[in-house]
């Protein structure tokens, strides 16, 4: 475990300094503390995610030896590292000139103002290294009384399902909470309304015949009320923690996985804006108040590698920062509203300038309330991707080579947001956890135009299966038409089924 230690003074000093501008700018953030590593112990804390513990597995070594020979052939440096936290916790590299570690905590204090303030960071756990110190202990424990193997074993299966979350749950209420079972009403009595009359008219009033199929029909509404689950349900890990056949300890270990996948979901969600941020202030608090004369050259030439972007790559620094430029002189421009978007005069759109100087103040609400996904659907204007030179492109299989598909806006804009769409992967509900009477687990693949990719899709089951401990389906569309995937625990299966988009 890495200890804290004392900043150095000159780093003290540029500390106070770099803090001191970033407020004056209006950046809000929660105290942020500093540590100096080198680059082992830069790589051993990067191998965990950016916290100093975690819980043990072969995973964190693997990572860490890439980690180390991609630095040691200097195919790639660690320059900051910072953790959503109350405080902020960000490590410094070892042997890093002053303007490459004042850039450094100026990009840290751009990350920390949008962990504290970005409405998708705001259901986060804020003491997140006390949260992975206990999933140590905790693992740790399991460790000692079952063994390594074991653990490790099964933490594998679970990793594999970590993706199968709902990410937008912390903020949506899915569904109304769960009655305890010795809460339950007893079922309630078939009985159909019926029409008043005498007896002796009653059989002609409400015919024998009619009060039955009504009563077979209240009976069929009510078996689908008890469906289980009553509506499908996107979160199959919490559905796995409910209802799947685990001991104690698979249990717990599945809901540490869980835990931590919905602590790192935000930070996928919000990629482009989070970096993007920092790469912003980072350039104003350097270009503007914090840096000499002298250090002019090697700012530029950093800055310039964080931001190249390079041909058929997407720069999540270079789309950010860019956008939010764009943003602010659209509003300090007044380049929003009805009126902006009816005109259609190409030469007044260029030259458009009301002065409004409301940049500034967009850009802060655009840091507060949105993700990925709506910035670039909100944000990303013909006008952006055609100074960027924005394009998208597909592999061709007779060339063998990538190639440009299309300029078009529109097809660049649909392209770029399917991409952040759930973080590029597929829509998994859980639709039956009885399927056919026989207990076994049927999922469903919300199909959004691209098929599953097969390999991924049986490690999945199998995963799934040994969790289950029970079969597992699948329901998907390949090549548009349906087709039932199967994992029985042995062997895998495939079959044409009918395929709904409900």
């Amino acid at each position: 475990m890495i200890r804290p230690t004392q900043l150095p003074q000159y780093l003290a000093d540029m500390q106070r300094e770099i803090e001191k501008h970033a407020r004056e700018y209006g950046l809000d953030f929660f105290d942020t503390i500093f540590e100096v590593l080198d680059y082992q112990k830069m790589n051993e804390v990067a191998s965990y995610g950016g916290f100093p513990v975690r819980y043990p597995h072969w995973r964190w070594g693997m990572e860490y030896e890439h980690l180390s020979k991609s630095y040691e052939y200097g195919l790639s440096k660690i320059y900051e590292m910072v953790i959503n936290n109350d405080p902020c916790y960000a490590y410094l590299l070892e042997g890093n000139s002053s303007t490459d570690q004042k850039m450094v905590m100026a990009h840290v204090f751009g990350h920390c103002d949008f962990f504290k303030n970005n409405y998708y960071f705001s259901k986060t756990n804020r003491r997140m290294i006390d949260g992975m110190a206990n999933h140590a202990t905790r693992v740790r424990k399991h460790i000692e009384r079952i063994g390594i193997e074991k653990i490790e074993a099964f933490i594998d299966v679970c990793l594999t399902l970590d993706n199968l979350i709902d990410p937008y749950s912390p903020y949506i209420v899915r569904r109304a909470p769960q009655p305890r079972r010795d809460e339950e009403q007893k079922p309630e009595a078939t009985e159909v309304p019926k029409l008043r009359a005498k007896s002796y008219m009653d059989k002609y009033i409400n015919p024998p015949d009619f009060v039955e199929q009504q009563k077979k029909k209240l009976v069929e509404e009510r078996e689908k009320q008890k469906r289980f689950p009553e509506h499908p349900e996107r979160d199959v890990l919490l559905f796995l923690i409910e209802n799947a056949p685990l001991e104690r300890w698979e249990r717990d270990i599945l809901e540490i996985v869980r835990d931590e996948a919905y602590y790192f979901a935000p930070q996928a969600m919000t990629k482009i804006m989070n970096e993007g941020w920092a790469s912003y202030w980072h350039s104003k608090i350097m270009t503007e108040k914090a840096m000499t004369a002298a250090e002019i050259i090697d700012y530029a030439d950093n800055n310039a590698g964080v931001l190249a972007t390079a041909p058929g790559q997407l720069n999540p620094y270079k789309l950010g920062v860019e956008l939010y430029r764009h943003v602010e002189e659209r509003w300090n421009r007044g380049q929003f509203g009805k009126e902006w978007d009816d005109c259609e005069d190409m030469a007044a759109r260029k030259n458009w300038d009301r002065r409004l100087g409301l940049g500034r103040k967009k850009i802060f609400e655009v840091r507060k309330l949105y993700n990925d996904v709506t910035f670039i659907d909100e944000f990303f204007t013909p006008e952006f991707c055609r100074e960027q030179k924005f394009y998208s492109f597909i592999f061709n299989d007779r060339s063998g080579n990538y190639e440009i598909e299309t300029r078009e806006f529109k097809k660049v804009k649909d392209r770029l947001l399917f991409r952040l769409t759930n973080f590029g992967q597929p829509f998994i509900f859980v639709q039956d956890g009885n399927h056919e009477n026989r207990a076994e687990l049927l999922l469903k693949h919300k199909h959004e135009g691209v098929d599953l990719k097969m390999d991924h899709a049986r490690d999945t089951l199998e995963g799934l299966a040994r969790v289950w401990k029970r079969p597992v389906n699948l329901l998907t569309k390949v090549d548009g038409k349906g087709k039932m995937l199967r994992y029985d625990g042995r062997d895998h299966s495939e079959k044409s089924a009918e395929y709904s988009d409900k």
